[in-house]
């Protein structure tokens, strides 16, 4: 196979998340991983992916502000539901993502401590002189405006939490809640192991949209948060599986 056919296909597999891993993407086309590194690097010198720890990502993620105004008012209902769920005094993890700020507009003015590796959070929050908000160190995703990797994840295993909200790109038919981008799954995971109660907060477009990386499963979950119906199949599932679900 010529060397561009082949980065053709790996490009392909990144972007469809069907492939992301060094390993998984020398296994799928029979060469070594020093020569898929080699293929990456170059597709990301052309600005065609970006290239994380053990693999890639795709680069053509939509900025922060436009995912923001996609399905807003089910984000809204979502973000109010789950502010519901806070207790005064609380110290709350607040993950990236859109649905999260809509919680975060819906925890102004309340005497809380908010973690959060969501700079949109800090913005909306910041203001607030009833809020303590605690920002997370880390590598800046000026896209996403969001804060990753190991200092990050450090500052995580220092902290003890009431409740973490996350937020997902999809939640897969087997109940595996994913993500799109493999660097924000520690982070992810490092705020469920540092909250005594995880929540989940999906709009119902979620349950019909996947994602590259698998951040848990059911069992790490205490609540999800959705506006989609309780005859949803997925919804059922998570019912079934022990976890609390709020219908926004």
């Amino acid at each position: 196979m010529l060397a561009e056919h082949r980065r053709k296909l790996i490009l392909s597999a990144v972007r469809d998340g069907s492939g992301v891993h060094v390993v998984e993407l020398a296994r799928r086309f029979e060469v070594s991983e020093m020569t898929v590194r080699r293929d990456l690097d170059r597709l990301a010198r052309d600005g065609k992916l970006m290239r994380v720890h053990g693999g890639a990502v795709d680069a053509a993620e939509p900025p922060f502000a436009e995912i923001a105004v996609e399905r807003l008012d089910a984000k809204r209902r979502v973000g109010r539901a789950a502010a519901e769920l806070v207790s005064d005094g609380d110290t709350v993890l607040v993950d990236v993502g859109t649905t999260t700020l809509e919680l975060a507009r819906a925890l102004r003015g309340r005497e809380l401590t908010v973690v959060t590796s969501n700079i949109a959070v800090l913005e909306e929050l910041l203001p607030d002189p009833l809020v303590e908000v605690v920002v997370l160190g880390g590598v800046v995703r000026r896209n996403y405006l969001s804060l990753v990797g190991v200092l990050a994840e450090d500052a995580l295993r220092q902290l003890s939490a009431d409740v973490a909200f996350l937020g997902a790109s999809g939640v897969r038919e087997d109940l595996s809640i994913m993500d799109t981008t493999m660097v924000e799954v520690p982070i992810k995971r490092g705020m469920i192991a540092a909250a005594r109660r995880t929540v989940l907060l999906v709009d119902a477009e979620k349950f019909s949209m996947q994602g590259a990386v698998r951040v848990c499963g059911p069992e790490a979950l205490d609540a999800v948060v959705t506006d989609a119906p309780p005859d949803e199949p997925r919804v059922a599932a998570l019912v079934e599986a022990g976890v609390e679900v709020v219908h926004a």
